[in-house]
C-alpha cells in the first residue's frame, strides 16, 4: 500500500512534502562530529534525532544508497538499520538506488531493494537512461504493493543537455514518461495514481506542467527546491486540483536550517521550524482536501 500510505500521511498532515537525508560533512552540527568521533557515528544520530523530531510534521523520508555505500560496510550497515527505524516511526521511506547501467543491474537493484529485507523502503528512485530495461525487473515487485520513481526531468543545473533534447518530435524526459507510463498505467494504487511515478525539477516550471497534463495518472516527486532555481510555485504544478498525486523534496533547507540560527544544538528544532515554513509555503498554492 505505499504510495496509498503516503496519500494517506499528506492528507493527515496537510503536508505534501518529504525530507532528503542526503547530508554532507557541513551540514552535520561540528560538536556532534565531536562527540561521536567521526561522521558515520555523527551521521546516524543526526538521522535519528531529526527523524523522531519531525515525526508528526512531514510525512515522508528520503535517503541515499550511494551516500551510505561510499561510507564503506559500516555504512550500509547504518543505512539498514535507519530505513527500519523510519518505517516504524511511521514515515513513508524513498531511497535513492544506486546507479543502473545494465540490465543485470536492474535485476540486481530489484531482488535487493524489493525482494529483500536488508533495506526496507516503500519506494526506490532510479535512472531510466539505458532504457525499458532498467524498469522492468521492477514491475512486478510494483504490482505487490511497492513504488517506483523514475528520473524524467533532474534538479541538476546540466539536466538539459540531456534531458530537454527534442527525439523524434518529442523531449528525451517525455520518452522516458512514455515508458514509464507503458508499463504503469495498470498497476494503480487505491488513491488511482500509478506506482510507477517520475522524479520532476522544481526548477523546471514548463517541464512540470507538460508532464503532469500529458501524465494525469502518474504520481510525481518534485526534486531541487534547495536549488536557486527552485520555488513552491513551480512545485504546485505537479499536483492535481485536489492537492494530490505529488509530493516535494527538500534537504539542506531543512536539515541544515540550523546554520542560520544562532545554536547549533538547536538543530532539530530549526529543522522543525523550517519544515513547518516549507509546509505553510506549499499550502499558499496547494490545498490539501
Amino acid at each position: 500500500m505505499s504510495i496509498d500510505l503516503l496519500h494517506e500521511r499528506i492528507r493527515k498532515l496537510k503536508n505534501p512534502s518529504m525530507v532528503d537525508f542526503g547530508v554532507k560533512e557541513d551540514g552535520i552540527p561540528s560538536y556532534l562530529m565531536e562527540e561521536e568521533g567521526n561522521f558515520l557515528a555523527a551521521y546516524i544520530r543526526f538521522c535519528r534525532e531529526l527523524m523522531a523530531g519531525l515525526k508528526g510534521t512531514v510525512p515522508a523520508v528520503r535517503f541515499s544508497f550511494d551516500a551510505f555505500a561510499l561510507l564503506g560496510p559500516e555504512g550500509l550497515t547504518a543505512l539498514s538499520r535507519l530505513l527500519k527505524e523510519a518505517g516504524e516511526l511511521g514515515y513513508y521511506v524513498l531511497l535513492d538506488g544506486p546507479a543502473i547501467s545494465s540490465p543485470w543491474a536492474a535485476d540486481r537493484a530489484a531482488t535487493t531493494f524489493f525482494g529483500g529485507s536488508d533495506y526496507p523502503c516503500d519506494g526506490l528512485v532510479i535512472s531510466p537512461y539505458i532504457g525499458s530495461d532498467a524498469i522492468r525487473p521492477f514491475v512486478p515487485f510494483c504490482r505487490e504493493g511497492k513504488d517506483l520513481f523514475v528520473i524524467l526531468r533532474s534538479a541538476n543545473k546540466s539536466a538539459g543537455d540531456l534531458q530537454d533534447l527534442m527525439t523524434g518530435g518529442r523531449l528525451v524526459q517525455n520518452a522516458a514518461a512514455d515508458i514509464c507510463n507503458r508499463l504503469g498505467e495498470n498497476i494503480l494504487a487505491r488513491c488511482a495514481y500509478s506506482r510507477i511515478g517520475g522524479l520532476v525539477s522544481a526548477g523546471a516550471p514548463s517541464s512540470i506542467r507538460n508532464l503532469r497534463n500529458a501524465y494525469s495518472g502518474m504520481y510525481l516527486l518534485v526534486d531541487g527546491l534547495d536549488y536557486p532555481s527552485g520555488n513552491h510555485k513551480n512545485c504546485s504544478y505537479a499536483f492535481d486540483r485536489f492537492g494530490y498525486g505529488a509530493v516535494v523534496s527538500a534537504g539542506p533547507s531543512i536539515t541544515a536550517a540550523w546554520k542560520d540560527a544562532e545554536g547549533e544544538r538547536d538543530y532539530v528544532r530549526c529543522a522543525v521550524q523550517a519544515a513547518e515554513r516549507m509546509k505553510n509555503n506549499l499550502n499558499r498554492y496547494v490545498k490539501v482536501l
